[in-house]
């Protein structure tokens, strides 16, 4: 508590309707939303920021820290606005991106599309060279083919390079040698390695990866170079950090070097929030509800940890379809999204049935009711009409709200359709939304193992508390939490978030023939890089260490996390029971007279005690 009196921290989250905006100051938390100002996100920060520092009585300089949510990567790769990029692959393997799992997302459904790639196929250039999947070289690498390169990426005015070699998770030397060789001739060429973004097995997901942070590292790394320009010449004078899709806190430049890892950090702020309300109320088991303007976020939380990932997918083709969309190897709290916020739009489709989103009415031009322009039936359009919402106090005031104009709309989009008053069209709206946030949650819970009755459900962001109620009922879930300043949760968790990186590293062996040392070589060089990149955010910190393992029956093609706190690593039944637990809770069953394998391992690094809030530390159960 000596730390948080002495600190004066600015939590800001850029939404896809709101740009939050918090200050934890010496009066506690004080907070104020600004509609976000898509062409120039940092110019909604900066007058939230203001705004917040003028009513509190606190000079900019006085702020010992910004930390900063974005979901701008995932933007610039849903739109398509990335930079101009090569991949370079191994010779023969031009085409993984295209090849993808080999399979149909959707096997019934004759016209399929699938997204396309970050990188078209004349960008991606092949090179030779070849290692096994040991890491040995079978080809040496073709140091020529890549100097020939070099005058192809001036002429096509290249910005950004992906480099995914085959096998480069065993052995990155040659992934390394071709970086050297591009940054003597081009030293202004942004370079992505597969082995520095995601050194995992399995090529397609790690080309993927490692292409998707070269498109986005030029966009976000120059938006957060200006931002962090910006911030100082309006007198900040401190440290501004990011918050990864992991729940942890970073610098600017380890941001600006991994961006892919940035592209769920603005939903992770809400777990993080809901994670914290757990542990100081004692509930073992809650969901994290988030809805605000544009999605719906939710998050099964265990032991007061949000449940991790190591995936996921961005861009989907058929929105929430998983398989449809471009999947990242990174590490992320693990949550489930949809198309269901106070934007999101309400409409009849062709077998006159009410349909809600996914399209959203964003902050441009907003709902109807906002009188910016907005001609579609949102879901705050609908909340209005049903009295859940104050036409005068929304925002905290800062936008009056005009019932008629969502009246309007109702009646027109909806009602008449319908043949329903506005009211009974409004409570459809309402009552849909509802339903499709509620499946969701009880989907991704049975997909988990898991009985989502038994769980807790904390409610937070703009719209959510006036829906948790309603959500509850149908999840037969019997007790609801809405905590103070639920409007901005992600932004109010951000402040709570500790400084910590994750790294990962494939290693595929069979238990019984795992060397101890060796193993225990791995994880001590997988902590010294990780522990070197979380001192770069806070210097001095007390740090602590957690290891866990993807492991599998030989012969599967899926993992499973087991976790390796406190294990020897000479003690082969440590490992086996720490696989059997996890992959009997998952399955309810196990394999008998089946080899087990290792395939990755993990490595967290993270502040020993993380930030705790005066006001939202006095939960008890």
């Amino acid at each position: 508590m000596g730390e948080r009196a002495s600190q004066i921290r600015l939590a800001v989250d850029i939404g896809g309707t709101f740009t939050d905006v918090v200050l934890d100051g010496p009066d506690g938390l004080i907070s104020t939303k600004q509609l976000t100002t898509h062409g120039d996100p940092a110019a909604a920060v900066i007058t939230a920021a203001s705004r917040l520092l003028e009513q509190a009585g606190i000079e900019p300089g006085a702020v010992d820290g910004v930390i900063h949510g974005t979901t701008l990567g995932a933007n610039v790769i849903i739109e398509r606005r990335g930079a101009r990029t090569v991949l370079l692959v191994t010779e023969g393997h031009r085409d993984t991106l295209e090849t993808a799992y080999e399979n149909r997302f959707d096997q019934y459904d004759l016209a399929i599309r699938k997204a396309p790639a970050l990188v078209p196929r004349r960008y991606r250039w092949p090179i030779r060279e070849r290692m096994d999947a040991k890491g040995n070289v079978l080809l040496p690498l073709d140091e020529a083919c890549v100097n020939r390169l070099i005058d192809k990426i001036k002429t096509e005015r290249i910005e950004s390079v992906a480099v995914g070699l085959l096998h480069a998770y065993a052995n990155p030397a040659h992934e390394q040698r071709v970086a050297t060789i591009l940054r003597a001739a081009l030293p202004d060429l942004f370079i992505s390695l597969s082995s520095e973004i995601s050194s995992q097995i399995r090529e397609y997901e790690r080309l993927s990866t490692a292409a998707a942070n070269a498109y986005i590292q030029p966009r976000v790394g120059g938006y957060l170079v200006a931002l962090e320009t910006g911030l100082k010449r309006r007198g900040f004078d401190c440290p501004l950090l990011m918050v990864m899709s992991s729940g942890g806190l970073t610098t600017v430049e380890i941001a600006s070097r991994f961006p892919v890892r940035l592209v769920e950090s603005g939903p992770a702020g809400g777990s993080i929030l809901a994670a914290h309300i757990a542990r100081k109320a004692h509930i073992d088991k809650v969901v994290s509800f988030d809805m605000g303007g544009t999605t719906a976020k939710l998050c099964l939380i265990e032991k007061g940890q949000p449940r991790q990932s190591g995936t996921l997918e961005v861009d989907r083709l058929y929105r929430y379809v998983k398989g449809s969309g471009i999947p990242l190897r990174i590490p992320a709290i693990e949550m489930v999204e949809i198309g269901a916020g106070g934007g999101s739009m309400a409409s009849i489709d062709e077998l006159q049935r009410l349909r809600v989103g996914p399209q959203s009415a964003s902050s441009e031009p907003g709902p109807a009711c906002y009188t910016r322009g907005g001609d579609e039936a949102t879901v705050t359009d609908a909340d209005l009409l049903l009295g859940y919402i104050s036409a005068a106090n929304f925002a905290a005031g800062q936008i009056t709200l005009s019932r008629n104009a969502a009246q309007r709309v109702v009646q027109a989009r909806i009602a008449s359709l319908l043949h329903l008053d506005t009211t009974e069209a409004a409570a459809g709206i309402n009552d849909v939304v509802n339903e499709a946030m509620a499946n969701a949650a009880r989907v991704h819970a049975i997909e988990s193992g898991r009985d989502i009755t038994q769980y807790t459900l904390v409610a937070f962001g703009g719209a959510a508390p006036l829906h948790a109620g309603a959500v509850a009922n149908k999840l037969g879930i019997k007790r609801i939490i809405v905590p103070h300043l639920a409007g901005v949760g992600s932004a109010i968790g951000f402040l709570l978030a500790p400084v910590s990186f994750e790294h990962t590293q494939s290693w595929v062996a069979p238990l019984h023939g795992i060397n101890p040392r060796e193993l225990q070589e791995k994880i001590e060089n997988m902590t010294k890089d990780a522990a070197a990149l979380a001192h770069m955010a806070k210097p001095g910190a007390d740090l602590q260490r957690s290891v866990k393992a993807t492991m599998r029956y030989s012969g599967q093609g899926h993992e499973v996390d087991a976790v390796l706190d406190g294990f020897t690593p000479n003690d082969a039944t440590a490992l086996r029971n720490a696989f059997e637990d996890q992959y009997r809770l998952q399955y309810g069953r196990l394999i008998p007279g089946v080899d087990i394998e290792l395939v990755t391992l993990v490595v967290r690094i993270s502040e020993t005690s993380a930030p705790d809030l005066k006001q939202l530390s006095s939960l008890e159960a």
